[in-house]
């Protein structure tokens, strides 16, 4: 294992050395002279009487390098070296990660001990060829009864959990990975805020969840490149575990927060905005991502990805770009959080592209019924609250207003509660039997 690991460093090394030579530094940018070297290569900074500062090459201009720090530019001046370090990232991966919290390059923040050698993997690794990828036609618990009932996801699919912020999404996220059914759970924390990493670590995912899972975290006042490299990191560890034929939960907040930081680098090496300010590379970026997950020959991957939405807007453009890169969407109602209702699935609103093929035709059936009776609800709900609503008006309406307590309570779940598929897919059942409704 040790020599696996040397064979993989030295893959990415340069047989001569390259130096350069610190140019100007503009913000969040460093240019360096005498570097000619790839997007993505690693070099360090050298500044006089300092400890290096690490670097990525992330463009250039002529004979110019382009670098963005790894860390705090304090000391750098005109005229230091900088080193070249690696073409190639890569992030260690294995069974020695479960329970464990990382960071970005695969180090433990956690406290606990180092890891022990292990394979390196590649950061960016191409996606499974389109014809390479099974189908999917199984499905995977989450263990949360609004998305299993009403929009059941399959191993490999990719969802999007859309919400504004205050929502429940990281209480979500936890449930999913303590309730889920796979058997790995990876959890990409990009942009959070440093003091609810430890609150999600031990409240919304508890020991038992850590023990399956691992934490690649990246908190917001990280440099940019740090966040972005987070949320491709977990999807690295998450292909190690696909590969060796394990069915994976990816849980990933926010795209969003990757997106910003992308946005960051973007403007910083100079290039034009698009759309609300974003440049091309942050939505070019979200396909090279979000491709990556899916099932392969062995395993899977199943990819939860939470999109904070502005103002509660769905037609943000990172939400809008999202949409149409996954396989469904589950959106968090700000009404319904309001009301006490968790969790707040709007099940109006949320949808899942594969779930007729991971569904039999009688869940498909109760589903869709209970989903007709919320409709019926929502469309009287304004002539019911204010008792305009005549009684016999709408047969569908009247069975709506009978059927609203039973159906707020199959919805509703509590935080430690746990719903497996099986269970779930019964309660549906008794659900709409009990409405005098036909299901199986």
């Amino acid at each position: 294992m040790m020599l696996a690991r040397c064979l993989d460093v030295l893959e990415d090394l340069e047989p001569l050395r390259v130096e350069g030579r610190v140019r100007q530094a503009i913000g969040l940018v460093l240019q360096a002279e005498g570097l000619a070297l790839p997007v993505g290569a690693a070099c360090e900074v050298r500044p006089s009487g300092g400890p290096g500062v690490p670097c990525e090459v992330v463009g250039f201009r002529d004979d110019v390098a382009l670098l963005m720090p790894l860390g705090e530019l304090q000391g750098v001046r005109r005229g230091d070296r900088v080193l070249f370090r690696s073409a190639g990232q890569r992030i260690p991966a294995g069974p020695a990660l479960l329970g464990r919290v990382v960071d970005s390059f695969g180090r433990p923040i956690d406290g606990g001990p180092p890891l022990p050698p292990g394979r390196l993997l590649p950061l960016h690794a191409r996606p499974p060829h389109p014809l390479g990828r099974e189908r999917i036609a199984e499905a995977l618990g989450t263990g949360v009864r609004a998305i299993d009932a009403l929009h059941a996801c399959g191993k490999g699919q990719r969802m999007g959990l859309f919400a504004g912020s205050g929502v429940g999404k990281s209480t979500l996220l936890g449930m999913c990975a303590r309730g889920t059914a796979a058997d790995v759970s990876v959890i990409a924390l990009v942009g959070e805020r440093g003091r609810e990493v430890r609150e999600f670590v031990e409240r919304d995912l508890g020991p038992e969840g850590l023990r399956r899972s691992v934490v690649v975290v990246e908190t917001s006042d990280r440099p940019a490149l740090l966040r972005v490299r987070a949320a491709f990191a977990a999807t690295a560890v998450a292909e190690s575990f696909r590969d060796e034929g394990a069915d994976v939960l990816l849980l990933m907040d926010s795209l969003t927060r990757m997106a910003n930081a992308q946005r960051e680098i973007g403007l910083s090496a100079g290039e034009p905005t698009a759309t609300k300010a974003y440049p091309p590379s942050a939505f070019a970026l979200l396909p090279r991502l979000l491709e990556r997950a899916g099932r392969g020959s062995r395993g899977s991957i199943t990819g939860f990805y939470t999109v904070l939405v502005e103002a509660d807007d769905p037609h943000d453009p990172v939400a809008d770009t999202a949409r149409s890169i996954l396989d469904g969407h589950v959106w968090l109602s700000r009404d319904l959080a309001v009301r006490g209702h968790y969790p707040a699935v709007d099940p109006l609103q949320s949808v899942s592209r594969l779930m007729r093929d991971v569904c039999t035709p009688g869940h498909l059936e109760a589903a869709a019924r209970v989903k007709a009776l919320l409709a019926a609800w929502r469309d009287a709900e304004d002539l019911i609250q204010v008792g305009a609503y005549v009684k016999g008006a709408s047969s569908e309406t009247d069975q709506a207003v009978r059927a609203r307590p039973a159906l707020l309570r199959f919805l509703r779940q509590g935080v430690e509660e746990r719903a497996p598929l099986e269970e779930t897919r019964r309660a549906l059942a008794e659900l709409v039997r009990g409405l005098g409704e036909k299901g199986d």
